[in-house]
């Protein structure tokens, strides 16, 4: 059986099947620190506001970027910029020419599953309106 991801380019996906790829991980609406000096991006465990650290899923996904003016939005044609992405990360896996993991819900059937994996910050994260200081919670997590 074929799968739509491993045959279309991200390019050529539909929206309903772009937004399909996201596994429901919240890495990306982690706040990150970007190293001046060597373009190093540095990850913490800092949620942004509208994320729900414990569903790991945005309370406001259609406002996010109103709401959030520095909410990235993701979009095929910027796929080879997704460097900044985690290294589980749908989007950037596919772009990268790499399959996705067996954990992922379209490889699965289960979205659950990226929870029980461990890869998800469910439980990992706080809240951004709990710190003062970003640097005190930089993360080195294996799966970013």
């Amino acid at each position: 059986m074929t799968r739509f991801w491993e045959e279309k380019p991200l390019d050529r996906m539909s929206p309903a099947e772009w937004e399909s790829l996201c596994d429901g991980c919240g890495k990306c609406c982690l706040h990150k620190l970007l190293d001046e000096d060597t373009g190093e991006i540095a990850f913490t465990n800092v949620a942004c506001q509208l994320l729900d650290t414990q569903t790991a899923r945005c309370t406001d996904y259609a406002r996010r970027r109103i709401r959030v003016p520095d909410c990235k939005r993701l979009t095929a044609r910027k796929a080879k910029e997704f460097t900044w992405l985690p290294r589980t990360c749908a989007y950037r896996l596919l772009a990268e020419g790499k399959p996705l993991p067996e954990w992922h819900h379209l490889v699965c059937g289960d979205p659950e599953a990226v929870h029980r994996a461990g890869i998800s910050v469910r439980g990992r994260s706080v809240g951004e309106d709990t710190v003062i200081d970003f640097e005190d919670h930089l993360v080195a997590w294996e799966d970013l």
